[in-house]
């Protein structure tokens, strides 16, 4: 699968939609999810056209990953996090349920989570 330049995320780091940032640098963008599934719900994608974590594993730079997991812990500590926990979750692929074909983590905090999966 290539990498889709008109995916919702593309659109956002370039600017073309807007969205509500809480977070970003060079190569990290974090902002709230238009459809919360918990009370904070915040996604952190790369400014980079990755389409998921194993693409991005196989062709982002030494610079790019560190600063991406840096971010996602970052910003997970922003939203409050740090006091009672969080969820970073990706997903990968279809049967993995990912939506848009960018890399996305999705970090869920400011209440209790719940199982993984039931």
């Amino acid at each position: 699968m290539s990498y889709n330049k008109e995916n919702i995320f593309a659109k956002i780091v370039r600017g073309e939609i807007q969205c509500k940032k809480v977070y970003e640098n060079d190569y990290v963008l974090a902002f709230h999810d238009i459809n919360p599934q918990k009370k904070v719900h915040i996604l952190v994608i790369p400014k980079g056209e990755y389409i998921d974590l194993d693409d991005f594993n196989k062709r982002a730079t030494d610079k790019e990953i560190v600063e991406f997991n840096k971010a996602v812990t970052h910003v997970a500590n922003l939203v409050g996090g740090k006091t009672n926990g969080y969820r970073a979750l990706t997903n990968i692929g279809q049967d993995g349920g990912q939506e848009v074909p960018h890399l996305h983590f999705h970090i869920f905090a400011g209440e209790k989570i719940g199982k993984m999966v039931s």
